[in-house]
């Protein structure tokens, strides 16, 4: 029998001889290796499965266009590209317009959207009905869907009126012999007021046309067809002042005032604008709790049909990535692109951040806890088996065994329970890092190849570490005491 032979069968001898004794060890070892796996586990899996609970709460990263540039879908599909497809979940574009219902004297705003991405960016919405799919479809906010009565199936005619654009010219240039200019102003309820005005050869009021749809019809809206409030403003020259120029209109003063508002800023455009109106069909209503509920959204195809533009005001990005990967990610979009600027949501990302960190602190504290419980339990077991084999262990060293042969043999003991828990430890850990991540995050986790070789290393090495107080005891063992019974 060689050495090595007679070594294993020394020591697993010994411990079929204090079973009892060596099975708590035992346990104590699995149950710590159990812990430490798991937790490990959880540890590395847990970056994946908090960002995708964060990604829950909506979009970590905003696309703005810079100062004086316009951003529109074409010029987004380059930025995208520089985050990698694999982190990036969702890219949601808006463009944000005041739309009137005037059927309801109503104004809000509109949001054109891509649908398909909505649920990646924004996830917490709560749709009663069901997300468009199809142009001419809109998804209704639930406080204006309880403000104007519409529900899943109704229809809503939406009007968009052009607004001033940068290209105009001021009030006070526009207003030569023989323009035409365009107005608006908000009047009462929040509804808009649109005035279209012709000047003659002296810059006086030749025509003026209004437009109060949006007022209520008994009072502001007849702005619009009174001819005595009209023919006030004929042959005057602008601005006017209400009560001086210009008398109000009979129970309405909010819409006169707003008429005269929309005729002193009143100024020429580059082409005429006209109102457009679409009919749309609710096909869903939405709740979230936030402002959205004040918005209606419709797709981006019928904001440009309606507004003649593609320019998107914002993009909302969901990545799956850390704070710093955002933060680069952030700054080379900023770098690279000169119409197109990168923002982080920091609600988010730091709030990913700091969990993230206090969780780590967490893991290594309970991890050293446990490991240290461990080393105490293994180490006392190991004491009450040196002092059961004293006598043994005086009547080897009597016979001549030397204090190197002591040791290795507890030593090995222990390498042995540790090479044994730590195996047990490894699969059970794996098993409890997956119960936990069922529970707490809703979905599994993946088996780490490294997990159980670690496992083992760091068992055996605790356990090689709670030796070392025993086999010192062990190695002082005199025999002569010993043999005479002291």
């Amino acid at each position: 029998m060689t050495k090595r032979r007679m070594f294993l069968r020394m020591i697993t001898a010994s411990l079929l001889r204090r079973r009892s004794r060596m099975m708590i060890a035992l346990l104590s070892i699995g149950i710590g290796a159990t812990i430490l796996a798991g937790l490990v586990t959880i540890y590395v899996d847990v970056p994946r499965q908090m960002g995708a609970q964060f990604r829950s709460y909506g979009a970590n990263m905003l696309l703005l266009p810079k100062e004086g540039a316009a951003l529109n879908r074409d010029q987004l599909a380059g930025v995208l590209e520089t985050i990698p497809q694999d982190e990036l979940i969702g890219a949601t574009p808006y463009r944000y317009v005041r739309l009137d219902m005037t059927s309801r004297q109503q104004s809000f705003t509109a949001a054109g959207t891509d649908f398909s991405q909505v649920p990646k960016t924004s996830p917490y919405f709560s749709i009663e009905g069901a997300y468009p799919e199809n142009t001419r479809e809109v998804l209704v906010g639930k406080n204006i869907a309880d403000n104007i009565g519409v529900k899943t199936g109704s229809t809503m005619e939406l009007t968009y009126q052009p607004t001033d654009s940068g290209e105009q010219a001021s009030p006070e240039e526009s207003r030569t012999p023989n323009a035409e200019l365009a107005g608006s102003a908000e009047g009462f309820g929040g509804g808009t007021v649109y005035v279209t005005v012709k000047l003659d050869g002296q810059a006086a009021i030749a025509s003026l046309e209004i437009d109060a749809g949006t007022q209520t019809p008994e009072y502001g809206g007849r702005a619009a067809e009174d001819d005595n409030f009209l023919k006030q403003f004929i042959g005057k020259t602008l601005p006017l002042a209400l009560g001086e120029d210009v008398d109000a209109l009979s129970g309405a003063t909010v819409t006169s005032e707003a008429v005269v508002q929309a005729v002193n800023t009143a100024r020429k455009t580059e082409k005429a604008a006209r109102p457009q109106t679409l009919n749309f069909t609710v096909t869903g209503i939405l709740t979230t709790g936030g402002e959205e509920e004040d918005y209606v959204f419709l797709s981006l195809d019928d904001m440009k049909t309606l507004t003649g533009s593609e320019q998107l005001d914002v993009v909302e990005l969901s990545v799956s990535a850390s704070a710093e990967q955002l933060e680069a990610y952030a700054a080379a979009i900023s770098d690279e692109h000169d119409t197109v600027q990168a923002r982080l949501v920091k609600r988010v990302t730091r709030s990913e951040a700091s969990v993230l960190e206090k969780l780590t602190a967490l893991v290594f504290l309970v991890t050293l806890v446990v490991l240290l419980l461990t080393m105490i339990c293994v180490s006392t077991t190991m004491m009450a088996v040196v002092s059961e084999r004293r006598r043994e262990i005086g009547l080897r060293k009597a016979l001549g065994a030397s204090d190197g042969s002591i040791r290795a043999e507890f030593l090995g003991e222990g390498l042995f329970l540790g090479l044994l828990g730590g195996i047990l430890g490894g699969i059970l850990g794996f098993v409890f890092a997956q119960v936990v991540s069922v529970n707490v995050f809703g979905s599994s986790i993946t088996f780490q190849p490294l997990l159980l070789p670690i496992t083992m290393i760091i068992s055996m090495l605790i356990a090689a570490l709670s030796c070392l107080l025993p086999i010192k005891r062990a190695v002082a063992i005199d025999p002569a005491i010993v043999l005479k019974g002291e």
